[in-house]
């Protein structure tokens, strides 16, 4: 069991990968036993900074896109897709348990895909990423949307390697989210709160979801939208265009 998140040894279309831990115990006979447990994410960072570098050495803005399961991030991915194509390049790696389902979705708008399914694994890391993008071919000066899991929680943990991570919420979860998974706000720089053309319909105040977010961030970007009804998008454009550096 993965001592970080305790997704165990975690499976997936590109490689299987093993987790080995060591543990301090008193072995019943009062004889302590001190064993060295490894930073297991040290291997991670290192394949992090190896893809950030391919990013910036290519003009790849990597965005890891993270949330709750059903927040909209594949939602938000196809109408970006759709409205922006021809403005800008674009790619996706999915990430998921199981199915291909959201890159089924990707997929038909048109945009070059790759599916990670993680099996038991509750995130992507380096290492997945490292994987996938190795069988893209990616253009540079391109923009590289990374959906991550459907977790708050562990895929905080895991530097991909990414520019920028944008954190989804919904107006059907609690405002409060920012305060329980703190980790996960306090590392993204931008946050999303999508499916506002909801809130005559549902208890959400989004003023303390905002002020919750900056608690733990103050530096944090915020922006409101709605996918469905158009509302805030031209604000999450404008934001994804002025991260794209115009080619030298």
């Amino acid at each position: 069991m993965c001592a970080t998140c305790g997704c165990g040894p975690s499976s997936h279309d590109h490689q299987d990968h093993e987790h080995g831990h060591d543990h301090s115990h008193q072995n019943g006979k009062g004889k302590k036993v001190i064993d060295v447990e490894q930073d297991i994410l040290h291997e991670n960072n290192l394949l992090a900074e190896r893809n950030r570098g391919f990013f910036e050495g290519r003009n790849i803005l990597a965005i890891n896109l993270v949330s709750s399961p059903g927040s909209g991030k594949t939602s938000l991915l196809e109408r970006t897709l759709t409205d922006l194509k021809g403005e800008l390049e674009f790619a996706v790696i999915e990430g998921d348990q199981q199915t291909a389902n959201d890159a089924d979705r990707i997929h038909a708008t048109g945009t070059k895909v790759t599916q990670i399914n993680t099996g038991k694994g509750c995130h992507l890391d380096a290492h997945m990423v490292l994987h996938a993008v190795q069988g893209m071919k990616l253009k540079a000066d391109s923009v590289l949307f990374i959906e991550n899991v459907g977790n708050l929680v562990c895929p905080a943990m895991f530097d991909l390697g990414e520019k920028e991570r944008a954190v989804v919420i919904s107006v059907t979860e609690g405002e409060d989210k920012p305060l329980k998974y703190p980790d996960m706000f306090h590392s993204s720089t931008l946050c999303i709160i999508n499916k506002t053309d909801l809130l005559p319909y549902v208890k959400f105040d989004v003023e303390k979801a905002k002020e919750y977010a900056r608690k733990v961030n103050p530096s944090l970007e915020i922006i409101e939208l709605s996918c469905t009804s158009g509302e805030g998008m031209q604000l999450w454009y404008d934001w994804l265009k002025s991260k794209v550096l115009t080619p030298a």
